[in-house]
């Protein structure tokens, strides 16, 4: 019995020797495979970084204003008994927007009227007396006083009514009423806003550093997110004489024409100053760039031989770049890149640096400076 156990014993370990060298070969042909393995390369579209003259420009964030805008109101407090206007209509200035109550100043008019006559009669017979010298010249001097009193009177009371009707004071498109007919409106209460939209203006702030760059007369390009399509252009008309001291920026003041009124006062609009002279910057489609918070880069291609077959093959090294300006599907490159860099435009995120790669552009989108995508 013992034999036969000895016998079973060494046949079981015999086995499992042969199994566990099976296993070790199969492992060594695996990792000799695996180290041998070179992966198919990846297909991508490329385009050349070129050289191109761009327009300057310097953007910004601005607001549109009114050439002439008011909130209208009454000098004078009194019960509104007409509105003359509509809300949301064009005036004229001068159009009366509404009237105040002036029975007071109408009863009190017919009583200054009274006495400026009197006052008339009594310089009358004053004069005729001075002339045969029936009274002193302080008797004159007295009259004549009392009748330009009663001028005064009849003129600041005939004032104060004209001032109880509100006109327009100036030609523009009114607002929202905030009156109500029988209302009692207070010195200085809002009545109606009235905005004039031709010509219009729109306000912006440039930093200090471009300055220099700018001056009077430049042209001003303007879209807002309510016609994106339409591209308004005006005149850089006013730049402020002084820097913000918190900020350090400078205001600056273009006009436009607003015939057709797509700019409203307090809109926001993205302000393009275009400067004169052009100039030259490397320029590569914005797909290309991999953007990242420790630095923006592409893939260049690079065409190297294969050490192995002797084959020239594409490769893909990463190349880490400073961008400068954005235009349509292009941006420019200000350093990393030299004209004449063949980049990866599409297929980057699946590449590593090193990686063999195929051009393959037949179905590369093409880009623009001026992009017009087709409606869905």
């Amino acid at each position: 019995m013992t034999k036969k156990f000895l016998l079973a014993g060494f046949c079981l370990l015999v086995i499992v020797g042969v199994l566990g060298g099976i296993k070790v070969m199969q492992i060594k042909a695996l990792i000799a495979s695996g180290k041998s393995f070179s992966p198919p390369p990846e297909s991508v579209t490329t385009a050349v970084a070129e050289a191109a003259l761009w327009q300057p420009r310097l953007k910004a964030v601005g607001s549109v204003a009114a050439v002439q805008g008011v909130l209208a109101s009454a000098e004078l407090a009194g019960t509104v008994t007409e509105i003359a206007f509509r809300s949301g209509t064009e005036v004229e200035t001068g159009d009366i927007l509404i009237r105040l109550d002036t029975s007071i100043e109408e009863a009190q008019l017919a009583a200054v009227e009274a006495e400026l006559e009197l006052a008339e009669l009594s310089l009358k017979r004053a004069r005729e007396l001075r002339q045969t010298r029936s009274n002193s010249q302080a008797d004159l001097d007295a009259a004549l006083a009392k009748q330009k009193g009663a001028e005064a009177q009849v003129r600041n009371t005939l004032a104060a009514i004209e001032k109880k009707t509100v006109r327009a004071p100036f030609s523009g498109r009114l607002g929202i009423r905030q009156v109500d007919l029988g209302q009692f409106l207070g010195s200085g209460e809002p009545i109606v806003s009235v905005q004039s939209f031709e010509p219009i203006y729109v306000d912006f702030w440039m930093p200090q550093q471009n300055l220099a760059k700018l001056s009077v007369g430049q042209t001003v390009q303007v879209t807002a997110d309510t016609a994106p399509d339409i591209l308004q252009e005006g005149q850089l008309t006013t730049i402020s004489p002084e820097v913000d001291a918190t900020t350090r920026n400078v205001r600056c003041r273009a006009t436009f024409s607003n015939s057709e009124a797509i700019l409203r006062p307090g809109m926001f609009v993205e302000a393009t100053i275009i400067l004169p002279e052009e100039e030259e910057v490397l320029s590569i489609p914005a797909t290309s760039v991999i953007f990242a918070p420790y630095g923006n880069s592409v893939f260049v291609i690079r065409e190297k031989e294969d050490s192995e077959s002797g084959e020239i093959a594409s490769i893909a090294n990463q190349q880490f770049v400073r961008l400068g300006e954005r235009r349509g599907d292009f941006v420019s490159v200000i350093s990393g890149l030299d004209p004449g860099d063949t980049v990866v435009t599409s297929g980057a995120f699946k590449l590593r640096n090193g990686v063999k790669v195929v051009i393959f552009n037949d179905l590369a989108p093409e880009a623009d400076l001026a992009p017009t995508p087709a409606d869905s």
